[in-house]
């Protein structure tokens, strides 16, 4: 199994608040790396440093081996880094299979101005087709975006970032916003997507979370203070204490 992402000794300092206080964390290939932990434990500077809107104070991360740190967004999309809910923009007056397929055109390397061409390469409708036919959405093909719910609407966004093929793929809250439904939709849906591309996801629903990480690493405070399968998570004593029995309250 090779490693997809390396974190190593990441700090992140605001004057005199460390909100990264030398993070390590590897997500291999295949696996769904979790990051949970408390509101204010630092989830979103530490993705944002691994996205590359943030510059970290110390320490290095690595994507499939290349040194990644001081790399802009832009380059690391290009190595293989992808971000839901942040690279795609959904378009409204067009259909879930035309928003899906100028996704995978994207990734061809053409861009929206050469959609007419689209209809004409079969190959990337039957790839498109083949993606939505493997998910709730595959009825809802033909349905303007516009008309979509909240949770169809972030699925979509989810197969429109997995078309980029992606090596590493950041989840920011998958879950957030969905009903009981749309929440085991959507975890079907990753589940199935792993043997395509390494995953770490931030989220703070725990079923989600315990039904599809391989691993899971807790951040409290900045700090990683436990890394395991979800069963040794459940019954660490420090994890209950800081995260766990709060969720629990």
């Amino acid at each position: 199994m090779s490693r997809v992402l390396e974190i190593a000794g990441l700090v992140k300092s605001f004057g005199g608040l460390t909100a990264t206080d030398h993070v390590s964390l590897t997500v291999e290939s295949g696996e769904i790396h979790a990051l949970i932990g408390p509101n204010g434990a630092g989830k979103s500077t530490l993705i944002n440093q691994i996205c590359g809107e943030l510059a970290p104070s110390a320490g290095r991360i690595h994507l499939a081996g290349q040194d990644i740190t001081r790399l802009r967004a832009d380059e690391r999309v290009a190595l293989g880094l992808g971000r839901t809910f942040q690279i795609t923009s959904l378009l409204e007056d067009m259909t879930v299979r035309q928003n899906l397929g100028l996704a995978v055109q994207v990734r061809e390397g053409r861009n929206f101005a050469f959609f007419d061409n689209v209809a004409r390469r079969r190959e990337i409708w039957d790839e498109t087709d083949a993606a939505l036919a493997e998910t709730a959405l595959g009825p809802r093909a033909g349905v303007l975006v516009a008309d979509l719910s909240h949770g169809e609407k972030k699925q979509l966004e989810l197969l429109m970032a997995l078309a980029r093929r992606p090596r590493l793929l950041l989840l920011d809250e998958p879950m957030a916003g969905l009903g009981h439904l749309e929440s085991q939709q959507m975890i079907e849906t990753l589940a199935a997507a792993r043997t395509g591309c390494a995953m770490l996801l931030v989220e703070h629903d725990m079923e989600a979370v315990f039904a599809l990480a391989d691993r899971i690493s807790v951040l409290v405070y900045g700090r990683i203070i436990a890394v395991g399968k979800a069963d040794e998570i459940r019954a660490n004593p420090e994890v209950r204490e800081a995260y766990l029995g709060e969720e629990e309250a």
